[in-house]
């Protein structure tokens, strides 16, 4: 019986490796998404409760208009206040004001986002089933249950996974 034990063991440290690597992926896949999304607005504040930016000199940037088509909403600037900023040069060549473009569900609804939850989905659809079948090959009760309960546990946070992808997604810029 002491096979049965290192095959549960290496089945559940295999679920447990993919599980870890669709995490990975996610955690990436995020924080890539922030830095490419901030890029834009460094240096600028959004205040939610406001709807407004705040640009480094204290000036104020208002929506200026919504696009649904496209889901953006852009923020702008009076352009008196941008022309005799004295840090204008690096932050605008426009004499109409900075322009800052939002998309509030750009991370949810690209198809970049879906390609990498796709991944980690998978991964852990992966690790699953290798699971499941581990647990229908053990008669011993002790690593059922111990195989059952990661089965679970893994099968949980696909199902978290899924349902962000379906809910919308926080409106902070």
């Amino acid at each position: 019986m002491g096979g049965a034990r290192i095959e549960a063991l290496l089945a559940c440290g295999y679920a447990i490796f993919l599980a870890l690597l669709a995490a990975i992926l996610e955690f990436v896949a995020r924080y890539s998404h922030r830095r490419t999304q901030a890029l834009p607005t460094v240096g600028f504040t959004y205040h939610r409760n406001l709807d407004l930016w705040t640009c480094p000199t204290g000036q104020s940037l208002h929506r200026a208009e919504s696009d649904p088509q496209r889901r953006a909403v852009r923020y702008r600037a009076q352009a008196h206040h941008c022309n005799a900023c004295v840090i204008k040069n690096r932050c605008t060549d426009s004499d109409e004001g900075r322009v800052i473009e939002h998309f509030p569900d750009s991370w949810l609804q690209s198809g970049l986002r879906q390609f990498h939850r796709g991944l980690s989905l998978a991964l852990l659809l992966l690790a699953f089933v290798v699971l499941v079948l581990e647990l229908l090959r053990q008669s011993e009760l002790p690593e059922q249950i111990g195989i059952a309960t990661l089965a679970i546990c893994i099968g949980g946070s696909g199902m978290r996974l899924l349902h962000t992808v379906r809910s919308p997604h926080s409106k902070r810029p």
